[in-house]
């Protein structure tokens, strides 16, 4: 016990030193928290009254990157399936960092779902057992229970193998790595049950096919890694931990394999939607062109697509794959161009035309901008705590010492000099 009170003592000592930059990156989140503050107060006393949402489009912004969120977490896969699956050394070496992502994406996604509810107040119903948890008629339930999963796996995992490392003992696979294998599966179950969660209302016929878990695997496997890759630049570049440029390129090719995939099942629905041109394609016409004079998301939807193909042909070509610049524009391109296309761009026009053919525009208040940043920066101050400390832990910055080490042994006489002492 005594061990791990010091692991924590250590960690937490390890982690609030820094350089000014450091301090100043958290400064700035914080200064972002409180305008998430100021949101959640609002939420509190009026609900959504405060958002751009209404009657014919209940669903925005929050769930937006709530669904984004969830492919993030579920991307973390592709450090830990390689690494332990496939035994790839670069990777291996550094897949608690993608661990120490996936708890803080999934945090982000528990801090979306409060916001979406409107009243933080009704958390508790999502709480097993204490709450009224509608299982099984509520597909969102379902989603929180697995990412509730999905978090305890991570940190388990995450924290067991850091541990392990802090105090110099061998990792007792028996029980390591059966939670590795199962955290693999259950990062595939998260994000089909997110599509489930859209999938399953035969109302909304943007949303009404089975390719959307497929969809939703192959988006989340290229932005995540995006944001990998991204984080490990700037972990090579501002810490002396050095992460092996065959874990970086390994990373970039399951970002090309996945994206092209995404690409092409995007492009097969518009071709499927479009072709025949039914009232069902009602809701991709709104987004690609307009319909009625309404037209605020069409921007996003070809800001979307060019981001996204401009990504994958930098990453279809080596030599450019292989520049680490011309590689993080890519990743940024894909990022961005991933979260518009799962986010804004697939789940309001879902709403747009309502069953009944009711057009109502929706677009995001100041105030759901500020929620927004606010959850983003708690779960990226997570993340550079956590980050921050399994660092220090894999250059041995952290590490467990014994009570007796560092005092002089005593000599034949019972007695040590001040020299020695000092």
């Amino acid at each position: 016990m005594d061990k791990l009170k010091r692991f924590v003592v250590d960690y937490v000592t390890y982690v609030v030193k820094g350089s000014p930059a450091f301090y100043a990156w958290i400064a700035f989140l914080c200064l972002l928290i409180l305008g998430l503050l100021y949101g959640t107060y609002l939420h509190a006393a009026d609900g959504l009254g405060y958002t751009g949402l209404t009657n014919q489009v209940h669903d925005g912004l929050y769930l937006a990157n709530f669904v984004f969120l969830v492919g993030i977490a579920a991307g973390a896969v592709t450090i830990v399936f390689p690494a332990y699956v496939y035994h790839h050394k670069a990777l291996h070496a550094v897949a608690v960092l993608g661990e120490m992502l996936a708890i803080s994406a999934v945090l982000m996604c528990m801090l979306f779902i409060v916001s979406h509810m409107g009243r933080p107040d009704r958390l508790w119903h999502m709480l097993p057992i204490i709450g009224i948890y509608n299982i099984p008629h509520s597909m969102l339930a379902w989603d929180t229970l697995v990412l509730l999963g999905y978090l305890f796996l991570n940190f388990v995992g995450g924290f067991y193998y850091l541990y392990r490392k802090y105090t110099g003992q061998p990792l007792n696979n028996k029980f390591y790595l059966p939670l590795i294998y199962v955290s693999i599966v259950w990062a595939l179950s998260i994000h089909t049950v997110t599509a489930f969660l859209l999938n399953t209302m035969p109302s909304r016929p943007m949303w009404h096919h089975s390719m959307m878990p497929i969809r939703f695997i192959s988006t989340a496997f290229a932005a995540g890694p995006s944001m990998i890759i991204l984080i490990f630049l700037i972990v090579r570049s501002r810490t002396k931990l050095w992460i092996e440029n065959a874990a970086i390129d390994q990373l970039a090719t399951i970002i090309t394999y996945c994206l092209g995939l995404a690409l092409f099942l995007t492009l097969s629905e518009v071709v499927t939607e479009l072709y025949a041109n039914t009232e069902h394609a009602l809701g991709l016409n709104y987004l690609m062109f307009g319909l009625h004079g309404f037209t605020d998301l069409v921007p996003w939807f070809w800001g979307s697509l060019i981001a996204s193909i401009a990504a994958f042909m930098i990453l279809l070509t080596p030599y450019w794959r292989s520049n680490y610049r011309l590689l993080a524009l890519a990743c940024i391109l894909a990022f961005c161009g991933i979260w518009v296309e799962k986010g804004m761009g697939l789940l309001v026009p879902g709403f747009i035309p309502t069953p009944i053919g009711e057009f109502t525009q929706y677009l995001p208040t100041t105030l759901e901008i500020f929620v927004t940043l606010g959850n983003w920066a708690v779960g990226l101050l997570v993340l550079t705590v956590l980050l921050k400390g399994a660092i220090g832990i894999q250059l041995g910055d952290i590490g467990y010492a014994p009570p007796t080490q560092g005092k002089v042994p005593v000599g034949t006489t019972g007695m040590a000099t001040a020299a020695e002492l000092t």
